[in-house]
């Protein structure tokens, strides 16, 4: 039995995301043993209710919110942010997955929060990054999957544009966003100083599709949809 202590034993999280790619952040830096309390808002996280339920609570929830320590509060309240920047001075990451432009409006933006606690990692994840043309838009799985082309090849040739069927997206930027967040708490280390530290869906599909990209920069062939098949290795299908 290995009796050593985990990575991030010791390390206190603040998990202000919800549905996804926050949670999934999250809950992988709590594997890794860090503490993390999630906090909600009245009515909860949307995929509480998202089926099948088990317990009265959706089993999505259940997936992305094991391990996890939990509290109810007003974010829209004096005493809620009150509550916020209190547990901020005191942990070592916080994670936020809330529209550009959200958290500056409860008062828990990062500089004021980093003014607090100088030591503390904001991780920031958002649709199209916190920055840029479309920095304030909404968005979510299926609109980046078709806004980035995924969408556009995947399916068969004879076929309409689909969604991948896991969403890969959103875990794939959770997966980004702890990497950004282990990689900012090693950097503070060095320096004494958190940082913020930033993921995106757009960029995560970006990144994915870098064959892609840079086959189509290399001859300017647009990738096209192709079933189960490869476009550069033969024989690669899903045969039966």
């Amino acid at each position: 039995m290995n009796d050593r202590p985990m990575p991030l034993a010791g390390i206190r999280v603040l998990d202000l995301s919800r549905v996804l790619a926050g949670p999934y952040c999250a809950l992988l830096l709590s594997m890794m043993g860090a503490e993390v309390i999630k906090v909600e808002e009245q009515g909860g996280d949307e995929s509480r209710t998202w089926p099948p339920i088990a317990r009265d609570l959706g089993s999505p929830y259940l997936g992305m919110n094991l391990n996890k320590r939990g509290i109810v509060l007003d974010l829209k309240s004096p005493q809620g942010v009150a509550i916020v920047k209190e547990l901020a001075a005191r942990s070592d990451v916080l994670v936020e997955n809330f529209k550009t432009g959200t958290m500056e409006r409860f008062g828990l933006d990062y500089d004021t929060l980093h003014a607090l606690n100088p030591r503390l990692v904001y991780t920031s994840i958002s649709a199209f990054g916190r920055s840029g043309p479309k920095a304030s838009d909404p968005g979510y799985e299926a609109l980046v999957q078709a806004y980035t082309g995924v969408m556009d090849i995947t399916g068969f040739a004879d076929g309409p544009p689909a969604r991948c069927g896991v969403s890969f997206l959103d875990m794939s930027t959770g997966i980004n966003a702890a990497l950004a967040t282990v990689s900012a708490l090693y950097g503070r280390e060095r320096t004494g100083q958190g940082c913020r530290a930033e993921a995106s869906l757009l960029q995560t599909a970006m990144g994915l599709m870098t064959v892609q990209v840079s086959s189509f920069f290399q001859d300017g062939v647009v990738p096209r949809r192709i079933g189960t098949a490869h476009p550069s290795v033969v024989p690669y299908q899903a045969f039966r």
